[in-house]
């Protein structure tokens, strides 16, 4: 059964990973521009590191703030791996939340919008 648009168009949209708790920022790029993308349809993807993941999202609000909280599966240097997490919206240039891997590491990330000079900082 296909769902409607779950949260807020603020939060719609791809936000550029600029910090993560767990790994540095030079880590996070390895492979491409660290990213995590949320569409309006509530399925979604993130790219750090060697990791890919594909996200169901359901709105939230935490603190008066719109937000997202996902599950997520997907691949880590190939290996299969998933995990859950959430994101608010801080303003409007910045999103923050927690990634966490099942049975395994958790870091929390900041984020800003994604822009076409981002994708000029690949490795």
């Amino acid at each position: 059964m296909a769902r409607a648009p779950k949260f807020s168009a603020r939060i719609s949209g791809r936000w550029r990973i600029v910090a993560m708790s767990g790994w540095d920022r030079d880590a996070i790029d390895l492979v491409e521009p660290a990213y995590v993308e949320f569409t309006r349809n509530g399925t979604s993807q993130f790219g750090f590191f060697a990791v890919h993941g594909w996200l169901d999202c359901r709105s939230l609000e935490r603190d008066g703030r719109p937000g997202v909280e996902f599950t997520w599966e997907g691949s880590d240097e190939g290996d299969r791996v998933s995990g859950r997490g959430w994101a608010v919206l801080v303003d409007d240039q910045t999103i923050e939340g927690h990634l966490f891997f099942h049975l395994g590491d958790d870091s929390s990330f900041r984020a800003r919008p994604f822009t076409d000079a981002d994708e000029l900082d690949r490795p």
